[in-house]
This record gives C-alpha cells, structure tokens and sequence, in this order.
C-alpha cells in the first residue's frame, strides 16, 4: 500500500500551496511513507488523477484540483477530508493504515475498544 498525493508544482493559487504543504509536512512529520505526484509537471500524473476522483467528489465545474490522497488506485480524499480527518485524531484510519502504538489515535482507539 503506498500512499500518493497528487499536487501541483506551480499552482498560482496560494491556498492550493498552503493545502499541499500541510498535507505533505504532516506525512513527513509523522514518517508516513508517501509518493508526490506532480500533475503540473507529468501530464500522465494530471491525467490519472482527474479520470480516478469519484464522479461524487468532483467540483461541479471543472476539473478536481489539488491536493487529492489516494492509497495506491483507492481515492481517498481532498484537503478538506484530510484536514477532518487530522482534527479527529483519524488521519491513520483515513489513509487505510495501522496507527503506530503511542499515537494519539492508536490510544483513542483503545479507549474505544476497552
């Protein structure tokens, strides 16, 4: 399982900059393996990623822009997605991985199951 982040190197919009730099400081903060796709700089990048967002979570005009997190073929979710995700202590259940033992989701999932 590898989890991809589709991102734009040169996006003109500062919000979709900020998205993308929080998304991927948090990966690499909390050592969780990822791959940067670029889809401003690799067309099959940009390709791929527009043809696998869910017809339910495509703007209603448009294309779906950056950032988009998929692990391996499985969408996932936007920013916003993440972002909840993040503010629940549930980015690890998100991803579709094991949260490592300590972490703070790892210790509300054992008060869950207690």
């Amino acid at each position: 399982m590898v989890i991809k982040v589709y991102i734009a190197s040169s996006s003109g919009s500062t919000a979709i900059k900020k998205q993308q730099q929080d998304v991927l400081g948090f990966l690499e903060a909390n050592k969780i393996e990822f791959e940067e796709k670029d889809i401003a700089a690799n067309e099959e990048n940009r390709k791929w990623m527009r043809e696998n967002v869910p017809e339910e979570s495509r703007p209603a005009s448009g294309n779906p822009l950056p950032p988009r997190i998929f692990n391996d073929s499985r969408y996932l979710g936007d920013y916003e997605a993440f972002f909840e995700a993040r503010e629940n202590n549930a980015v690890y259940a998100f991803l579709g991985l094991t949260a490592p033992p300590g972490s703070k989701e790892a210790e509300a999932l054992a008060k869950q199951e207690a």
